[in-house]
């Protein structure tokens, strides 16, 4: 299924400024077309922001990037728009989710491995939970072995078990990944999916205190029942469900997904790659549509991937070293710091007042963000355009003013910045750790209630 175009195209500059001056916030339109639904994934923007941009500023052919990713919607919408799709990220599960959502797939060869994987994984659990016992004492290092025990219930173990060691017998690598994205959407959903967790991505994950098997029977925290009043069982009672009976319905979900993939040729490339360092030409992209991290860990993406990830074979200690290398990260032990332009450096400085730590940290994301906007100035043609889609943080009280900071970076580094878009959060539909209600004293709710839209352009 191909997207026609459904705004006139004008030329980049001004239509650039005209789309921005549009209301930018998809609250009643449907995003679970096409395989946009394959999987969570924390703040995410809807597809429909891409889609207008790609829409009203590039031609069939011409090239997209999303330098960040992530969920690669971006991508996604491209190609559906006839548009070449360029992307990279350094987080395995958007590389995974990503090359799962563009690549088309035979829908009844994929309902077939569907039947064989499920039909032995079930065999196991029912006739050989000793070998799955044993698979799962040799499957991880001590620090991975620990995490699992503590977050998955043994039952819930034994089924995932079953499911990926049935995965790991699929010689197609697209059908492996497409079944190993299933399974990590089974571990991974807002209400923490088969694992013991609460909130895998609107708050830091909490343990349940009590747990129930899925015929009702409490196997964790029976003495810890009696003393939690009714209305709060909800928040720390979980009934668990069987990973193969979720895995199963995750599957049929994506499935429909496939339909609209079909008969779409259009090229993609996606790279493991950082935004500060693109493996891309000079002058070789239509249009960039983006949105980096948030300063300070404000959103966490490893704090949820990593649930799925260990089971997908990645060491628990490997994945905290890698968050290190992410763009807002907290780590700035040998970190190489840029020069900032002046109101910037103003609003790091006055966190720097505040909180010493906050204030690099701070600098940190200000100078990752300097490196990658001079990459996607570098890589776009000159008269087109690049949007980046930022929400502000509050560190010690602070607005860290992020939309007019990274402006400010842009226009240092040669970009033009003609106009700022604004849209207004749906955050009942969004992953996002935000309340109602703004509150200045609740760490959660200092995130976003709204977000910016920069529209940067290379003259």
């Amino acid at each position: 299924m191909i997207f026609e175009p459904t705004t006139r195209q004008l030329p980049c500059r001004e239509g650039l400024v005209a789309l921005l001056h549009e209301e930018l916030d998809f609250h009643d339109a449907d995003s679970s077309y096409a395989s946009h639904n394959f999987h969570a994934f924390p703040a995410k923007f809807p597809p429909q922001l891409p889609r207008k941009f790609i829409a009203a500023l590039t031609r069939p052919g011409e090239n997209v990037l999303d330098p960040m990713m992530g969920s690669g919607t971006t991508l996604l919408e491209a190609l559906l728009a006839g548009r070449v799709a360029f992307g990279c990220d350094i987080d395995p599960l958007a590389l995974l989710l990503t090359y799962v959502k563009l690549t088309a797939l035979d829908k009844n060869a994929i309902v077939t491995q569907h039947y064989k994987l499920a039909m032995h994984a079930q065999a196991l659990v029912n006739q050989d939970s000793d070998r799955l016992r044993q698979w799962l004492e040799h499957q991880w290092d001590s620090a991975t072995r620990e995490f699992i025990t503590y977050w998955f219930a043994e039952e819930t173990q034994l089924e995932l078990m079953a499911l990926l060691h049935e995965i790991e017998q699929i010689t197609n690598p697209a059908f492996r990944s497409f079944f190993e994205l299933a399974l990590s959407a089974t571990i991974i959903t807002k209400s923490g999916g088969v694992s013991l967790a609460f909130d895998l991505a609107h708050t830091r994950p909490h343990r349940v205190k009590v747990a129930r098997s899925a015929t009702g029977q409490i196997i964790m925290g029976e003495d810890k029942l009696a003393s939690l009043p009714e209305s709060r069982q909800r928040y720390h009672v979980k009934t668990l469900r069987s990973p193969l009976e979720e895995f199963n319905k995750r599957v049929q979900i994506n499935l429909k997904g496939l339909n609209e993939l079909d008969g779409i040729d259009t090229p993609h490339y996606l790279a493991r790659g950082n935004a500060q360092a693109l493996p891309l030409p000079t002058d070789s992209i239509d249009l960039i549509v983006t949105s980096p991290p948030y300063a300070s860990n404000a959103i966490d993406y490893m704090r949820a991937h990593k649930f799925s990830l260990a089971w997908l074979g990645y060491p628990i200690d490997h994945l905290s070293e890698r968050r290190k290398t992410y763009i807002g990260g907290e780590s700035i032990s040998d970190f190489s710091f840029e020069d900032l332009p002046s109101n910037t450096t103003q609003i790091v400085d006055t966190i720097r007042q505040q909180d010493a730590p906050k204030g690099a940290v701070l600098h940190r994301y200000y100078s990752e963000m300097t490196r990658a906007l001079k990459e996607m100035l570098r890589v776009l043609k000159p008269g087109k355009a690049a949007l980046v889609v930022v929400g502000t943080s509050v560190m010690r009280g602070i607005d860290t003013q992020t939309q007019n900071c990274l402006a400010e970076i842009g226009q240092a580094l040669g970009f033009e910045v003609p106009a700022i878009g604004v849209r207004r959060l749906d955050r009942d539909r969004r992953m996002m750790p935000a309340g109602l209600k703004v509150d200045r004293e609740s760490q959660i709710q200092q995130r976003m209630h709204k977000e910016h839209v920069i529209g940067f352009y290379k003259p």
